[in-house]
């Protein structure tokens, strides 16, 4: 399918079709035209400033000279019979309707050519034109306004002037397009709203549905309030009768164990008469006892004594004799480093004397068997000339 352009590419179309092609007026009939629409805006401007300049005629009669100043003061006279004229009109005065249609008529020529002839002396003096709309009051927001729609339309006949035949028709092209975009924008945004509405109509029918299950949880909430509000007044009650009932059972046992215990009560003095004697005679016991025990005590502190100086003597013994032990053990210390010294001067004595022995052992088995040698070697000596002789006597 074809590819639907961008909002970039229309957006140039559009200022590209819509700016005219060309900048200034090339005909001396469209410079007219725009001269005379200037030339209309000036005059709108200056016309609206009149009713202004009429009401601070005091303050420009020196500057505007007394022709224009009287020209201003017909003016304003003209001005009051129209207005009086259409007052009287509208209030139903009794007179011809002929009579004043032909006076508001010769009026309103009069008042016509009274604005020419200020707005041409106004023309011919531009610095005053210049100068009047800063002197003034502002103008009337109606006049204003129509001022302001008629440079519009001025606007609107310069662009109008500066487009070509052939732009024109390209121009009515594009805005027929964009009507039929718009037109095609438009159906999709009603098919849109009627889509969001049926959505929305289904939202809101799922709401209801969720409004009617909240609703029955509701209710079904209150009926769950009202039983536990009934099954919490029910179990009030059991609990108010059950604690009624303890407390009548604990009023009834509080009594029974205050009896016991005036019972016990008259038990324990009983039995306090009751063995107050056999009290007084553990007391004395107790008393003897103790004696006895204050007679050990010195006893073992007399015996503890002599202990003690026994000790004493003992561990000044002791002393002396760890004296004399510490003495012994230096010198058996001494004794041990000359007895090693000795010891170790025997080891190295001794395997001096067996590294002799062994030596003069191997010495001695070494000459056994070179003697051993020598002899068999004088034998074989001794044989081999025996045999010598021998085989020389065989052979005479």
């Amino acid at each position: 399918g074809l590819q639907a352009p961008k909002k970039g590419a229309i957006r140039l179309d559009a200022t590209r079709l819509l700016a005219p092609s060309r900048l200034k007026l090339d005909t001396h009939e469209t410079q007219r035209i725009m001269s005379v629409l200037d030339e209309t805006i000036v005059k709108l401007e200056l016309g609206s400033l009149i009713p202004c300049i009429v009401d601070s005629l005091d303050r420009f009669a020196d500057v505007l000279g007394p022709e224009i100043t009287s020209d201003l003061m017909e003016h304003q006279e003209l001005a009051s019979k129209v207005e009086h004229l259409l007052a009287s009109s509208q209030e139903g005065e009794p007179s011809p309707a002929e009579e004043q249609r032909e006076s508001l008529c010769l009026l309103e020529q009069h008042l016509k050519s009274s604005v020419r002839n200020i707005l041409r002396f106004l023309m011919a003096n531009p610095s005053l034109c210049q100068a009047l709309p800063y002197e003034l009051c502002a103008r009337q927001s109606s006049a204003e306004a129509f001022i302001q729609t008629f440079r519009e339309f001025r606007n609107f006949m310069h662009e109008r002037l500066l487009t070509s035949p052939s732009e024109e028709k390209e121009k009515i092209q594009f805005m027929e397009d964009i009507s039929l975009r718009i037109k095609r924008n438009t159906e999709t945004l009603a098919a849109l709203k009627a889509e969001l509405a049926a959505t929305i109509q289904s939202r809101e029918e799922k709401i209801h549905r969720k409004e009617d299950r909240i609703k029955d949880l509701k209710t079904s909430l209150q009926d769950v309030a009202n039983n536990y509000k009934i099954s919490v007044l029910q179990i009030t009650q059991e609990a108010e009768n059950q604690q009624k009932e303890e407390l009548r059972a604990w009023q009834a046992r509080r009594a029974r164990r205050r009896e016991d215990i005036e019972q016990l009560r008259a038990q324990l003095c009983a039995l306090v008469l009751e063995h107050r004697e056999s009290e007084l005679a553990l007391r004395k016991k107790k008393c003897k006892v103790e004696m006895e025990i204050e007679k050990w005590i010195q006893k073992y502190d007399a015996d503890m004594g002599e202990k003690q100086t026994e000790y004493e003597e003992l561990d000044a013994l002791y002393s002396e004799e760890k004296a004399e032990v510490s003495l012994l053990q230096e010198k058996h210390a001494v004794l041990i480093q000359e007895y090693s010294q000795i010891a170790e001067e025997r080891s190295v004595r001794e395997q001096k004397q067996k590294r002799v022995s062994d030596e003069l052992v191997t010495m001695t088995m070494a000459a056994t068997r070179i003697q051993a040698f020598w002899r068999g070697y004088l034998v074989r000596s001794l044989f081999k000339t025996k045999r010598k002789k021998k085989k020389k006597a065989g052979g005479k």
